[in-house]
């Protein structure tokens, strides 16, 4: 059976090895993190009040695609996924945390950590991957599960038509903020929504299966993160936290911790081609960049291009 290299185990590059393996190809995923999570990535914060929950990423995703359904309930029937119906009728998200769906995703393949793909160089007619530390194997099909910012540098020396559809599909950043507290803000919603330069704020805490002290997540405008993107952490986290003082009225509360986190590729417009897929090189990408800025959006993208590489290969042969 052919051989994969997926770069990226995001919810995209999963999704993609999840069909891929199914059929029996060897798929090997590489990610540059240190453990499951991408977009859906969350953390974790020791304070004097116990522990700090955050979903520092997306704060939950939709259910529309029927494929995408089916996966959902299984993660629901397993415990893993719960509705959050203050953040609408469709919206679900993983108990304990966000990130427990996408560790289970990664737990049936092979995922290589700490791994930073720089590139990819065309040995014949297989792939072999570069970067520090890559191992010198080589695969019959290379899959770019990245954002479009990363794909289009590494596509433009293979592929310049793919690497230009990249080129264009340009995301926008998002700076968040994760800040616990010793006692409850006062404010009865759980969610607030374009406030200031706040786009979104969220008491983290409260969602279901959730413990720890009072938690909240909040996230700044495209256009105020864009305009500060390049600034540290520390010159941020003042802005943010005021932002909130001024969305809850609570202008007294210090936090008992926090932590900032610069999200450079956050919200992908969207090109609504699904995928991209080179069958002579046997070179693609996927991501929510390819269809729209939501976790189910990805999870379509990966599974769209596995399909599409697997219609190639019974073609072929």
């Amino acid at each position: 059976m052919p051989s994969v290299a997926i770069v990226g185990a995001g919810i995209a590059g999963l999704s993609c090895a999840n069909v891929l393996a199914e059929e029996g190809w060897q798929v090997t995923l590489f990610d540059k993190g240190r453990k499951a999570g991408g977009r859906m990535a969350s953390r974790r914060i020791d304070t004097a009040h116990g522990e700090a929950s955050f979903d520092f990423g997306a704060q939950y995703f939709t259910v529309r695609d029927g494929g995408f359904a089916a996966e959902v309930a299984r993660w629901a029937e397993a415990g893993l996924a719960v509705r959050w119906p203050e953040a609408g009728p469709d919206a679900w998200i993983g108990v304990p945390a966000m990130n427990v769906v996408v560790r289970e995703m990664a737990g049936r393949h092979e995922v290589r950590f700490s791994h930073h793909v720089s590139g990819l160089a065309r040995e014949g007619t297989q792939w072999r991957l570069l970067g520090e530390g890559m191992p010198a194997e080589q695969f019959d099909a290379a899959v770019l599960a990245l954002p479009a910012e990363q794909t289009a540098p590494i596509l433009t020396l293979h592929d310049f038509e793919l690497a230009r559809t990249a080129l264009f599909a340009r995301s926008q950043p998002c700076w968040t903020g994760m800040f616990a507290f010793e006692e409850p803000l006062p404010q009865s919603d759980d969610i607030l929504r374009n406030h200031g330069i706040l786009a979104w704020a969220a008491r983290d805490s409260a969602k279901p299966g959730r413990a720890g002290p009072e938690s909240w997540v909040v996230q700044a405008t495209p256009q105020w993160s864009t305009a500060h993107l390049e600034r540290q952490p520390e010159d941020i986290a003042p802005h943010l936290l005021a932002a909130l003082h001024e969305a809850t009225g609570a202008h007294a509360a210090v936090p008992l911790a926090h932590s900032i986190h610069r999200w450079r590729y956050a919200l992908s417009a969207g090109t609504g081609l699904g995928c991209l897929w080179n069958e002579n090189q046997r070179i693609g990408a996927c991501g929510d960049w390819l269809l729209g800025p939501r976790v189910e959006c990805a999870w379509v993208s990966g599974r769209l291009l596995a399909k599409r590489m697997l219609g190639a290969a019974r073609e072929a042969a």
